[in-house]
């Protein structure tokens, strides 16, 4: 497949959108830089963690918004491959945003976004996934469950999947994920800090 100008220009907006900090919208008028407070994630979990459920759902349906809107208005007329570059760009863009010093988020709400615009079906039967392991994780005193029910969650959507670019993005949120499986390791019983998997 040959690469045009024009995809390139496509996934590089793709990045741009992205990497739009909704974390940071969700907390203008408040004097807070959600990227000094909490866990310092630009986030929907650390905004909740800090300010209000409000501020908390525009950064979520930001973060899902941008991923979705970005492949959905851009992706028309454009091979297949390049549609998943363009997804994983915006996925690339929310994990390290220039508005953010190149850091941001960790890249689950955004590729919930790009996933249901490239595998719809898949993406809302596997979705309901991360809300068990939420309340599982919680009963089991678990304090890392947001980690581990979104990487497990992104892990069986990016398997029904079954494409290179799907791991790519689940390695990606994976990857931002580390600090958190980490704190797994060294915790007791093994699981242990803070919650964060936005």
């Amino acid at each position: 497949m040959e690469i045009e100008p024009t995809h390139i220009l496509r996934i590089l907006a793709c990045f741009a959108i992205g990497s739009i900090p909704f974390a940071k919208v969700a907390m203008w008028g408040t004097g807070i830089d959600i990227t000094k407070v909490g866990s310092k994630n630009p986030g929907f979990n650390n905004v909740l963690r800090v300010s209000t459920k409000p501020r908390a759902a525009i950064a979520l349906i930001g973060d899902i918004s941008k991923g979705l809107i970005a492949v959905l208005l851009l992706s028309r007329g454009v091979p297949t491959e390049v549609v998943w570059a363009m997804g994983i760009a915006a996925v690339m863009g929310h994990c390290w945003s220039p508005f953010c010093g190149w850091n941001g988020g960790k890249g689950v709400a955004t590729t919930v976004g790009v996933l249901l615009v490239l595998s719809p079906k898949i993406t809302l039967v596997c979705l309901p996934l991360y809300v068990i392991g939420r309340w599982f994780g919680r009963f089991m005193g678990w304090k890392q469950e947001g980690a581990i029910s979104s990487l497990t969650t992104m892990f069986v959507i990016a398997t029904l999947i079954f494409t290179i670019p799907a791991y790519i993005m689940f390695a990606i949120v994976l990857i931002r994920h580390i600090p958190n499986l980490a704190e797994i390791v060294r915790g007791p019983g093994g699981v242990a800090g803070a919650r964060e998997s936005k």
